[in-house]
């Protein structure tokens, strides 16, 4: 598991992909899939190819000349070498799953109450048990 848990680790995606499959393949051989595709995608994108993925969106490899910028501590010219730069564009699908509008709970919602017995210290060292109520939602699948 990751250290954030807004954070998905290669781990991770093995063990979806062991899952999502029921478990018709090993670790190993999911370890081994999710390989070959990361290496097919860097192989491509090394060889500077536009990687398409239906759904999900675009990889491009662009090229960027060298420049002219400036030290923004002291304002100094300074030349940026010519490099590659990834970039990715997320497709129209991909961008719909991550703007889902955020639900709320809805008056179908039923509303549970518990009962805690929680326990009080007085001063005179006494232990006296005190009830507390606490509502908790539950929404209805």
């Amino acid at each position: 598991m990751s250290t954030d848990s807004n954070t998905m680790t290669k781990a991770e995606i093995i063990e979806r992909v062991y899952q999502e499959l029921d478990h018709k393949i090993s670790k190993k051989e999911s370890a081994s899939l999710v390989e070959e595709v990361f290496d097919a995608i860097k192989k491509a994108l090394e060889e500077n190819q536009k990687l398409k993925i239906s759904g999900f969106g675009n990889f491009v490899v662009r090229h960027k000349k060298e420049r002219t910028g400036r030290n923004p501590k002291n304002g100094d010219k300074i030349k940026i070498s010519s490099r590659n730069v990834l970039t990715f564009k997320p497709s129209q699908v991909l961008k719909k799953a991550i703007n889902k509008p955020i639900t709320k709970p809805t008056k179908s919602a039923q509303t549970t109450t518990k009962t805690v017995s929680v326990p009080k210290v007085e001063d005179s060292g006494k232990k006296e048990v005190k009830s507390t109520s606490v509502k908790t939602s539950v929404i209805k699948a």
